[in-house]
């Protein structure tokens, strides 16, 4: 009987040092924490998300699994990203950020910079902005960001004057200068391009016209230059910002082979911006 039991308690004991080894070696397989291989990266739809299928194809070769999540305004990649069901996102500039944080009180940070999209102004009844008429009707972007952009674009182009100093920060109300006497339809950017026949012309982001099926660099009959300071980022919350496989994604993001990427397959209406 002694045997027996002492038979027992040996079984035992080597039975738990077996399952303490192979614990051990399953600890040492595991990936550090913080350490992932499979990351979700938001992008609203046309350029970003053809830019990230390539990011996605190219990190694959580096042992990194992108999932590209598409959306289709400016507003659901921020409140995703903060709310943890995406892990980065590659949609937006910094003031578009900067406003977005001011606003929503969330804790999103760039991790760097991508490219730039020069927004224009497009019209399916004019070739010229001098052409569009009098009492014309213009849509711009409704989210503050982009329609401060829109009317300095439209300001560029010789259609209306703003308030010195307002930059970043403009809004109809400090149009001063009004010639045309142009009245301002704001719409989400997302729909611009879908309503541009109704409009004389309208302000539109590249990535929404070029999902519409216009192409910026013919289409376009008034555009922002090179010199935009509209440049796209990566964010992501500001407790990641260190976090080596999003610093990855960066650094694959701006790789030469994403770089030749954009330059064949937009030909100039995006532009790498890093």
């Amino acid at each position: 009987m002694k045997k027996t039991r002492f038979l027992l308690i040996m079984l035992l004991v080597i039975a738990t040092l077996l399952s303490a080894c192979g614990g051990n070696k399953s600890d040492n397989s595991a990936a550090p924490a913080g350490e992932k291989t499979t990351i979700k990266v938001g992008v609203t739809a046309g350029p970003h998300e053809q830019i990230l299928n390539k990011v996605k194809e190219v990190a694959k070769k580096e042992g990194l699994d992108i999932e590209v999540v598409v959306f289709n305004d400016y507003v659901l990649p921020n409140q995703a990203l903060d709310k943890g069901n995406i892990d980065v996102n590659s949609f937006q500039t910094i003031p578009f950020l900067e406003k977005f944080n001011e606003d929503h009180k969330t804790h999103i940070v760039e991790i760097g910079k991508t490219v730039t999209f020069p927004m224009g102004i497009y019209s399916t009844k004019y070739k010229k902005v001098e052409d569009i008429p009098e009492g014309g009707t213009v849509g711009i972007q409704n989210d503050p960001t982009n329609r401060a952009r829109a009317l300095q674009l439209y300001q560029a182009a010789g259609l209306i004057k703003l308030k010195d100093g307002v930059g970043n920060k403009a809004t109809p109300q400090d149009i001063i200068e009004n010639p045309k006497k142009l009245v301002f339809k704001e719409l989400e950017a997302a729909l611009l391009a879908r309503t541009l026949k109704s409009l004389d012309a309208a302000s539109i982001n590249t990535n929404f016209a070029m999902e519409a099926g216009y192409n910026p660099k013919k289409d376009a009959i008034f555009a922002e230059g090179p010199d935009s300071p509209y440049v796209n980022i990566l964010a992501v919350n500001e407790k990641d910002k260190d976090n080596p496989v999003y610093q990855k994604l960066v650094k694959i993001y701006r790789s030469e082979e994403v770089k030749k990427f954009i330059e064949e397959e937009f030909s100039g209406s995006v532009l790498p911006s890093w």
